[in-house]
C-alpha cells in the first residue's frame, strides 16, 4: 500500500505587508514634516536693493593656508601679526572687504583658527573659509 501525500505548495514573497508599511511611513512623514514658511523671507523691492548696496563693488582677499599652516596672501607668506596688519589696511580702505581662507586639506586646523582669530582682531565682518576638493 502506498500513501502519497500531497505536495507543499511553495511558500509566495508577496510584497503587500511591505507596501503597506511603506505607504504608513510615507503619510506619517508627510504629517509630520514641517514645511518652509515664506512669510519669513524678506521680500525686497529691485529700487530699494540698488539704494541700500554700494556702487563699487566691495573688494576680496583671497588666503591661502598651505599644509606647513602658513598663511599666503596676495603671494607672500606672513606670520599671524603680518597677517592681521596687512588685513586691518585692507579694512581700513575698503570696510566691506570679504576675506576668504582657502585651507588646504593637509592644513592643521589650530593654523585655521590661528587664521580666523586675526581676520577677526582685524576687523573683518566678511568671513568665509572654502575647501576645495581635489578631484581623483
Amino acid at each position: 500500500m502506498t500513501i502519497n501525500r500531497p505536495a507543499r505548495p511553495r511558500a509566495l514573497i508577496s510584497l503587500v505587508p511591505m507596501i503597506d508599511v511603506m505607504l504608513i511611513l510615507l503619510v506619517f512623514f508627510m504629517v509630520t514634516s514641517t514645511y518652509l514658511n515664506l512669510d519669513m523671507i524678506p521680500a525686497v523691492k529691485p529700487s530699494e536693493a540698488t539704494a541700500a548696496s554700494p556702487q563699487t563693488p566691495a573688494s576680496t582677499l583671497m588666503v591661502r593656508l598651505g599644509a606647513d599652516g602658513v598663511p599666503v596672501l596676495r603671494g607672500t607668506a606672513l606670520d599671524a601679526d603680518s597677517l592681521q596688519a596687512a588685513l586691518s589696511a585692507a579694512i581700513a580702505e575698503e570696510p566691506l572687504t570679504q576675506v576668504v581662507i582657502l585651507p588646504s586639506g593637509a592644513a592643521q586646523t589650530q593654523a585655521l583658527i590661528t587664521v580666523m582669530d586675526s581676520a577677526a582682531l582685524a576687523g573683518v565682518t566678511r568671513l568665509r573659509v572654502l575647501r576645495l576638493e581635489a578631484l581623483p
